[in-house]
Parts: structure tokens; sequence; C-alpha cells
């Protein structure tokens, strides 16, 4: 198992970030079912098994700019292509540190192997662990390179409320990491305000290739 993502991931989380060199890493994945592109400012870091070489030249062939051409949808179709692999969409990656003490929110465990959001979850997660709220649900489970990663869901009849700001904050108190990550679709922008109300930083953008 390759720890270069995990190095990489651990000093975004710290405010340490790759150089703005208009460079792209190729380096190995971290786990056989994750691959995938993270873009910081001016640096990109692509982590697949497939030939750097090839990568490489995909990347100088991508028309446009060159600090953009890791999320170029003409480079991730090739990606895709080579790979097998398929994507959702280009997420905002953020990061949260943890904080002391229970969550400010009564929440009740599901523990139902079968439950529709534990069996998505684990798609995407390893060790998913979910809770209920009033009217939301709170995803918690280890995904790329085993960070421990959160989700949230808020019922449409309750939004504009707090719900999904307060289950976000409720993910701090309960990850068992010293940080819990996030990702949002960037076009979600109700679920990028809550989660950055809730405390988390913005870092890269992020897409995933997922196999099967």
């Amino acid at each position: 198992m390759s720890s270069d993502v995990a190095d990489v991931l651990a000093d975004a989380a710290r405010g340490v970030f790759p150089a703005p060199d208009g460079s792209t890493a190729v380096v190995p994945p971290p786990d056989p079912r994750d691959a995938g592109v993270l873009a910081f400012t001016a640096h990109s870091v692509v982590f697949t098994d497939e030939d750097p070489e090839w990568v490489r030249a995909e990347l100088a062939a991508t028309p446009g700019d060159p600090l953009a051409a890791s999320m170029n949808p003409r480079f991730l179709a090739a990606l895709l292509t080579r790979t097998g692999r398929h994507m959702n969409t280009i997420d905002l990656l953020t990061v949260a540190d943890a904080l002391p003490g229970a969550p400010g929110l009564p929440l009740r465990a599901i523990e139902d192997p079968d439950h529709p959001r534990v069996v998505r979850a684990r798609k995407y997660r390893d060790d998913v662990r979910v809770w209920a709220a009033d009217g939301g649900v709170l995803i918690l489970g280890r995904g790329v390179a085993g960070r421990w990663e959160a989700a949230i869901e808020v019922d449409e009849e309750v939004r504009h409320r707090g719900l999904g700001r307060a289950l976000a904050r409720a993910a701090r108190h309960l990850t068992p990491d010293g940080v819990v990550w996030a990702q949002q679709s960037p076009g979600n922008a109700r679920s990028v305000r809550a989660f950055q109300a809730a405390g988390y930083r913005p870092v890269a953008s992020e897409a995933l290739l997922i196999a099967g």
C-alpha cells in the first residue's frame, strides 16, 4: 500500500500544501479501491496504477490552461477510459479539526448493516458508522488513504433550519481521528455553505475514479 496520498493529505490538513510550481505528481494508489486526482493551487496529484508516462503524455496533449489540465474533462475522460472506471463529479475537498466532547445534537446510531445509507456508504468507505437525527442523517467512514470522511443528508421539509451545519459539526466531535474530511459538489451550494459554517476548510478539488 502506498503512503504517498496519505502523506499529501496529512500535510494539507496541517495547512502545508505542495509547491505551486505547476507540476503534476503521479503516484501509486493508496489501495486497489481508490484512484483519482487531487488538484491543489498550481499542483496536482494523480493517484493511479497506470503508466506515469501515459498520464504525463495525456496531460501534455490536453488543450487549454496547463495548470487546469488534471481536471480538464478531456483528460479525465481519457483516464476513465484507460482505467475502466467511472466518476460522479469533481468535488470540493474540505477538512476540519476534531472537537472534544459530545455533539450538541441528539443522534441515534443506526446499526442495521442492510440500512440503505449503510449499504451505499460501504461502496466508497470502510468502517462505516451512521447516525440519524430528526430530519437528517450523518455518515462517517474511512475513505481515500484511510481518511475519516463525513457525509450528511437533510430532509427537504426541514431545510434552512441549521440542521446541515449541526450534523457537519457533530462529525467533528465523533471522528476517531484528529481531523475529519468531507467532499461537496461545488454546485450544491447549500452543502458547501453548511460545511464551511461548521468550520471545514477548503483544501483541494478531487475527482474520484470509482471501480465497477
